[in-house]
């Protein structure tokens, strides 16, 4: 078989379309190859849009799911896809389309890994075009990982560093303090942040297959 064929039989093999998803395998993971941008759970209940930083923080004082565009610009969306609360992360109802799953905290980790690190692990994660401060990536991986931003409580100044950098919720919370829950950051300089935050903060969802 030459390269030629043997790159475009990988490709083959290595996408798929489930439930209108594209896929990428890596390593022994099947990701998504972008953000997650439903306003239904599974069940088809809807997940109720925050529009105003009041009906954010109320969601978040309720203890219910939320999802925004940031900035509130509906064309993020279509680029970025939505960003949840960790309350639409966890709700029973399902949040990922059938077959597919909210990675852990450890599911993120096996990925990392397998990409070199977290000093390598980001150029490689990266989409090829659409990030400032010539943070572009090789994507190498296939991941597509897009630096749709992220938002916190308004009084931390609400959304932030779209254009640089991309943030995804794992499903994992914090043992010692469960209103936090743990996410990753990949930065503009390649930089990958693991940390936990409050589940307010609004990130974008990556889907893992079952």
């Amino acid at each position: 078989m030459t390269k030629l064929s043997s790159l475009t039989a990988f490709f083959l093999i290595s996408f798929s379309c489930i439930t209108d998803a594209q896929t990428i395998t890596i390593g022994k993971q099947v990701w998504m190859t972008h953000n997650l941008n439903v306003r239904t759970f599974r069940n088809g209940d809807t997940i109720p849009q925050a529009k105003t930083d009041e009906e954010w923080e109320k969601a978040d004082k309720n203890k219910q799911p939320a999802w925004c565009y940031n900035e509130n610009i509906a064309t993020n969306g279509i680029k970025y896809g939505k960003l949840y609360n960790w309350y639409a992360v966890n709700d029973p109802r399902g949040l990922a389309p059938i077959g597919y799953h909210i990675p852990t905290n450890d599911e993120w980790t096996i990925l990392i890994n397998y990409l070199g690190g977290e000093d390598e692990a980001g150029k490689k994660m990266k989409s090829t075009s659409g990030w400032k401060d010539n943070g572009n990536g090789t994507n190498e991986s296939g991941f597509s990982g897009l630096p749709g931003g992220y938002r916190y409580p308004s009084s931390e100044g609400s959304f932030e560093s779209i254009g640089s950098c991309g943030g995804w919720w794992s499903s994992t919370e914090m043992e010692r303090d469960t209103v936090y829950a743990e996410f990753r950051i990949v930065r503009y300089d390649g930089e990958i942040i693991t940390d936990a935050f409050l589940k307010i903060c609004g990130f974008s969802v990556r889907c893992l297959k079952d």
